[in-house]
C-alpha cells in the first residue's frame, strides 16, 4: 500500500501563498543554519506527487530542486509533453487521488511526499494522507491561498510532536486518524 505524507509551511493565519502565488514571505524566513527536518523527511520517500499550481511555481525557480521522481496531477497537463529539461524527472497524470495511489502501489512506490495546497486538500478529503509536518511561520498575510479548504466532515489528527526554532518557526507533526 502506498502512503502519502505532507511537509509544508504556512503563515500563522493559515496561508501557503499570497493570492497571486507569491511565497517571498516564506523564502525570506529560510535560515540555512536551522535544520527544519526536510532532509530526514524526504529520505524515506520514493516519489513526489504535486499539483499543477505547485509545479508551475517550482518552474520559476533557478533550478529543478528535486532528486526524486515527480508526478504532477493535472487534468490540464495530462496530455501535454513534459519539458525537455525535465524528461525522466517529471511525468503528468490526469488521475484522481485514489487512482494515482493505486497506480503507484502497483509500480512499487510505497511512500510519497505530497506538495501543493489544492492537492493536499483533495487527498485529505479522500482520506489518503497518513501524516503531516506543518511548519508555521510567524507572519500574518491576511489573505491568500489557504492550506486547508472546505471539508465535508471533520478530519481528526493526533499531535505526534511539536518544536520551535530560534527563527520563530514552529513545526508540528500530526498523524491523521483513520
Amino acid at each position: 500500500m502506498t502512503t502519502a505524507h505532507v511537509f509544508i509551511a504556512t503563515s500563522l493565519d493559515g496561508f501557503i501563498a499570497r493570492a497571486d502565488g507569491d511565497i517571498e514571505w516564506l523564502l525570506q524566513r529560510d535560515d540555512p543554519t536551522e535544520d527544519h527536518g526536510y532532509a530526514s523527511f524526504i529520505a524515506d520517500k520514493d516519489m513526489i506527487v504535486m499539483g499543477r499550481g505547485c509545479y508551475e511555481k517550482v518552474l520559476t525557480f533557478d533550478a529543478w530542486p528535486y532528486e526524486l521522481p515527480v508526478c504532477v496531477l493535472s487534468r490540464q497537463l495530462a496530455d501535454t509533453p513534459v519539458p525537455e529539461r525535465l524528461k525522466g524527472k517529471v511525468r503528468f497524470s490526469g488521475l484522481a487521488p485514489q487512482a494515482v495511489m493505486e497506480e503507484l502501489a502497483r509500480s512499487g512506490v510505497r511512500r510519497v511526499y505530497l506538495d501543493g495546497g489544492l492537492l493536499l486538500q483533495s487527498f485529505l478529503r479522500e482520506g489518503l494522507v497518513a501524516d503531516m509536518v506543518i511548519t508555521t511561520v510567524p507572519v500574518l498575510l491576511g489573505s491568500g491561498r489557504p492550506l486547508f479548504g472546505g471539508l465535508t466532515s471533520d478530519i481528526d489528527l493526533t499531535l505526534v510532536s511539536s518544536r520551535s526554532f530560534p527563527s520563530g518557526l514552529v513545526q508540528s507533526t500530526y498523524r491523521v486518524r483513520p
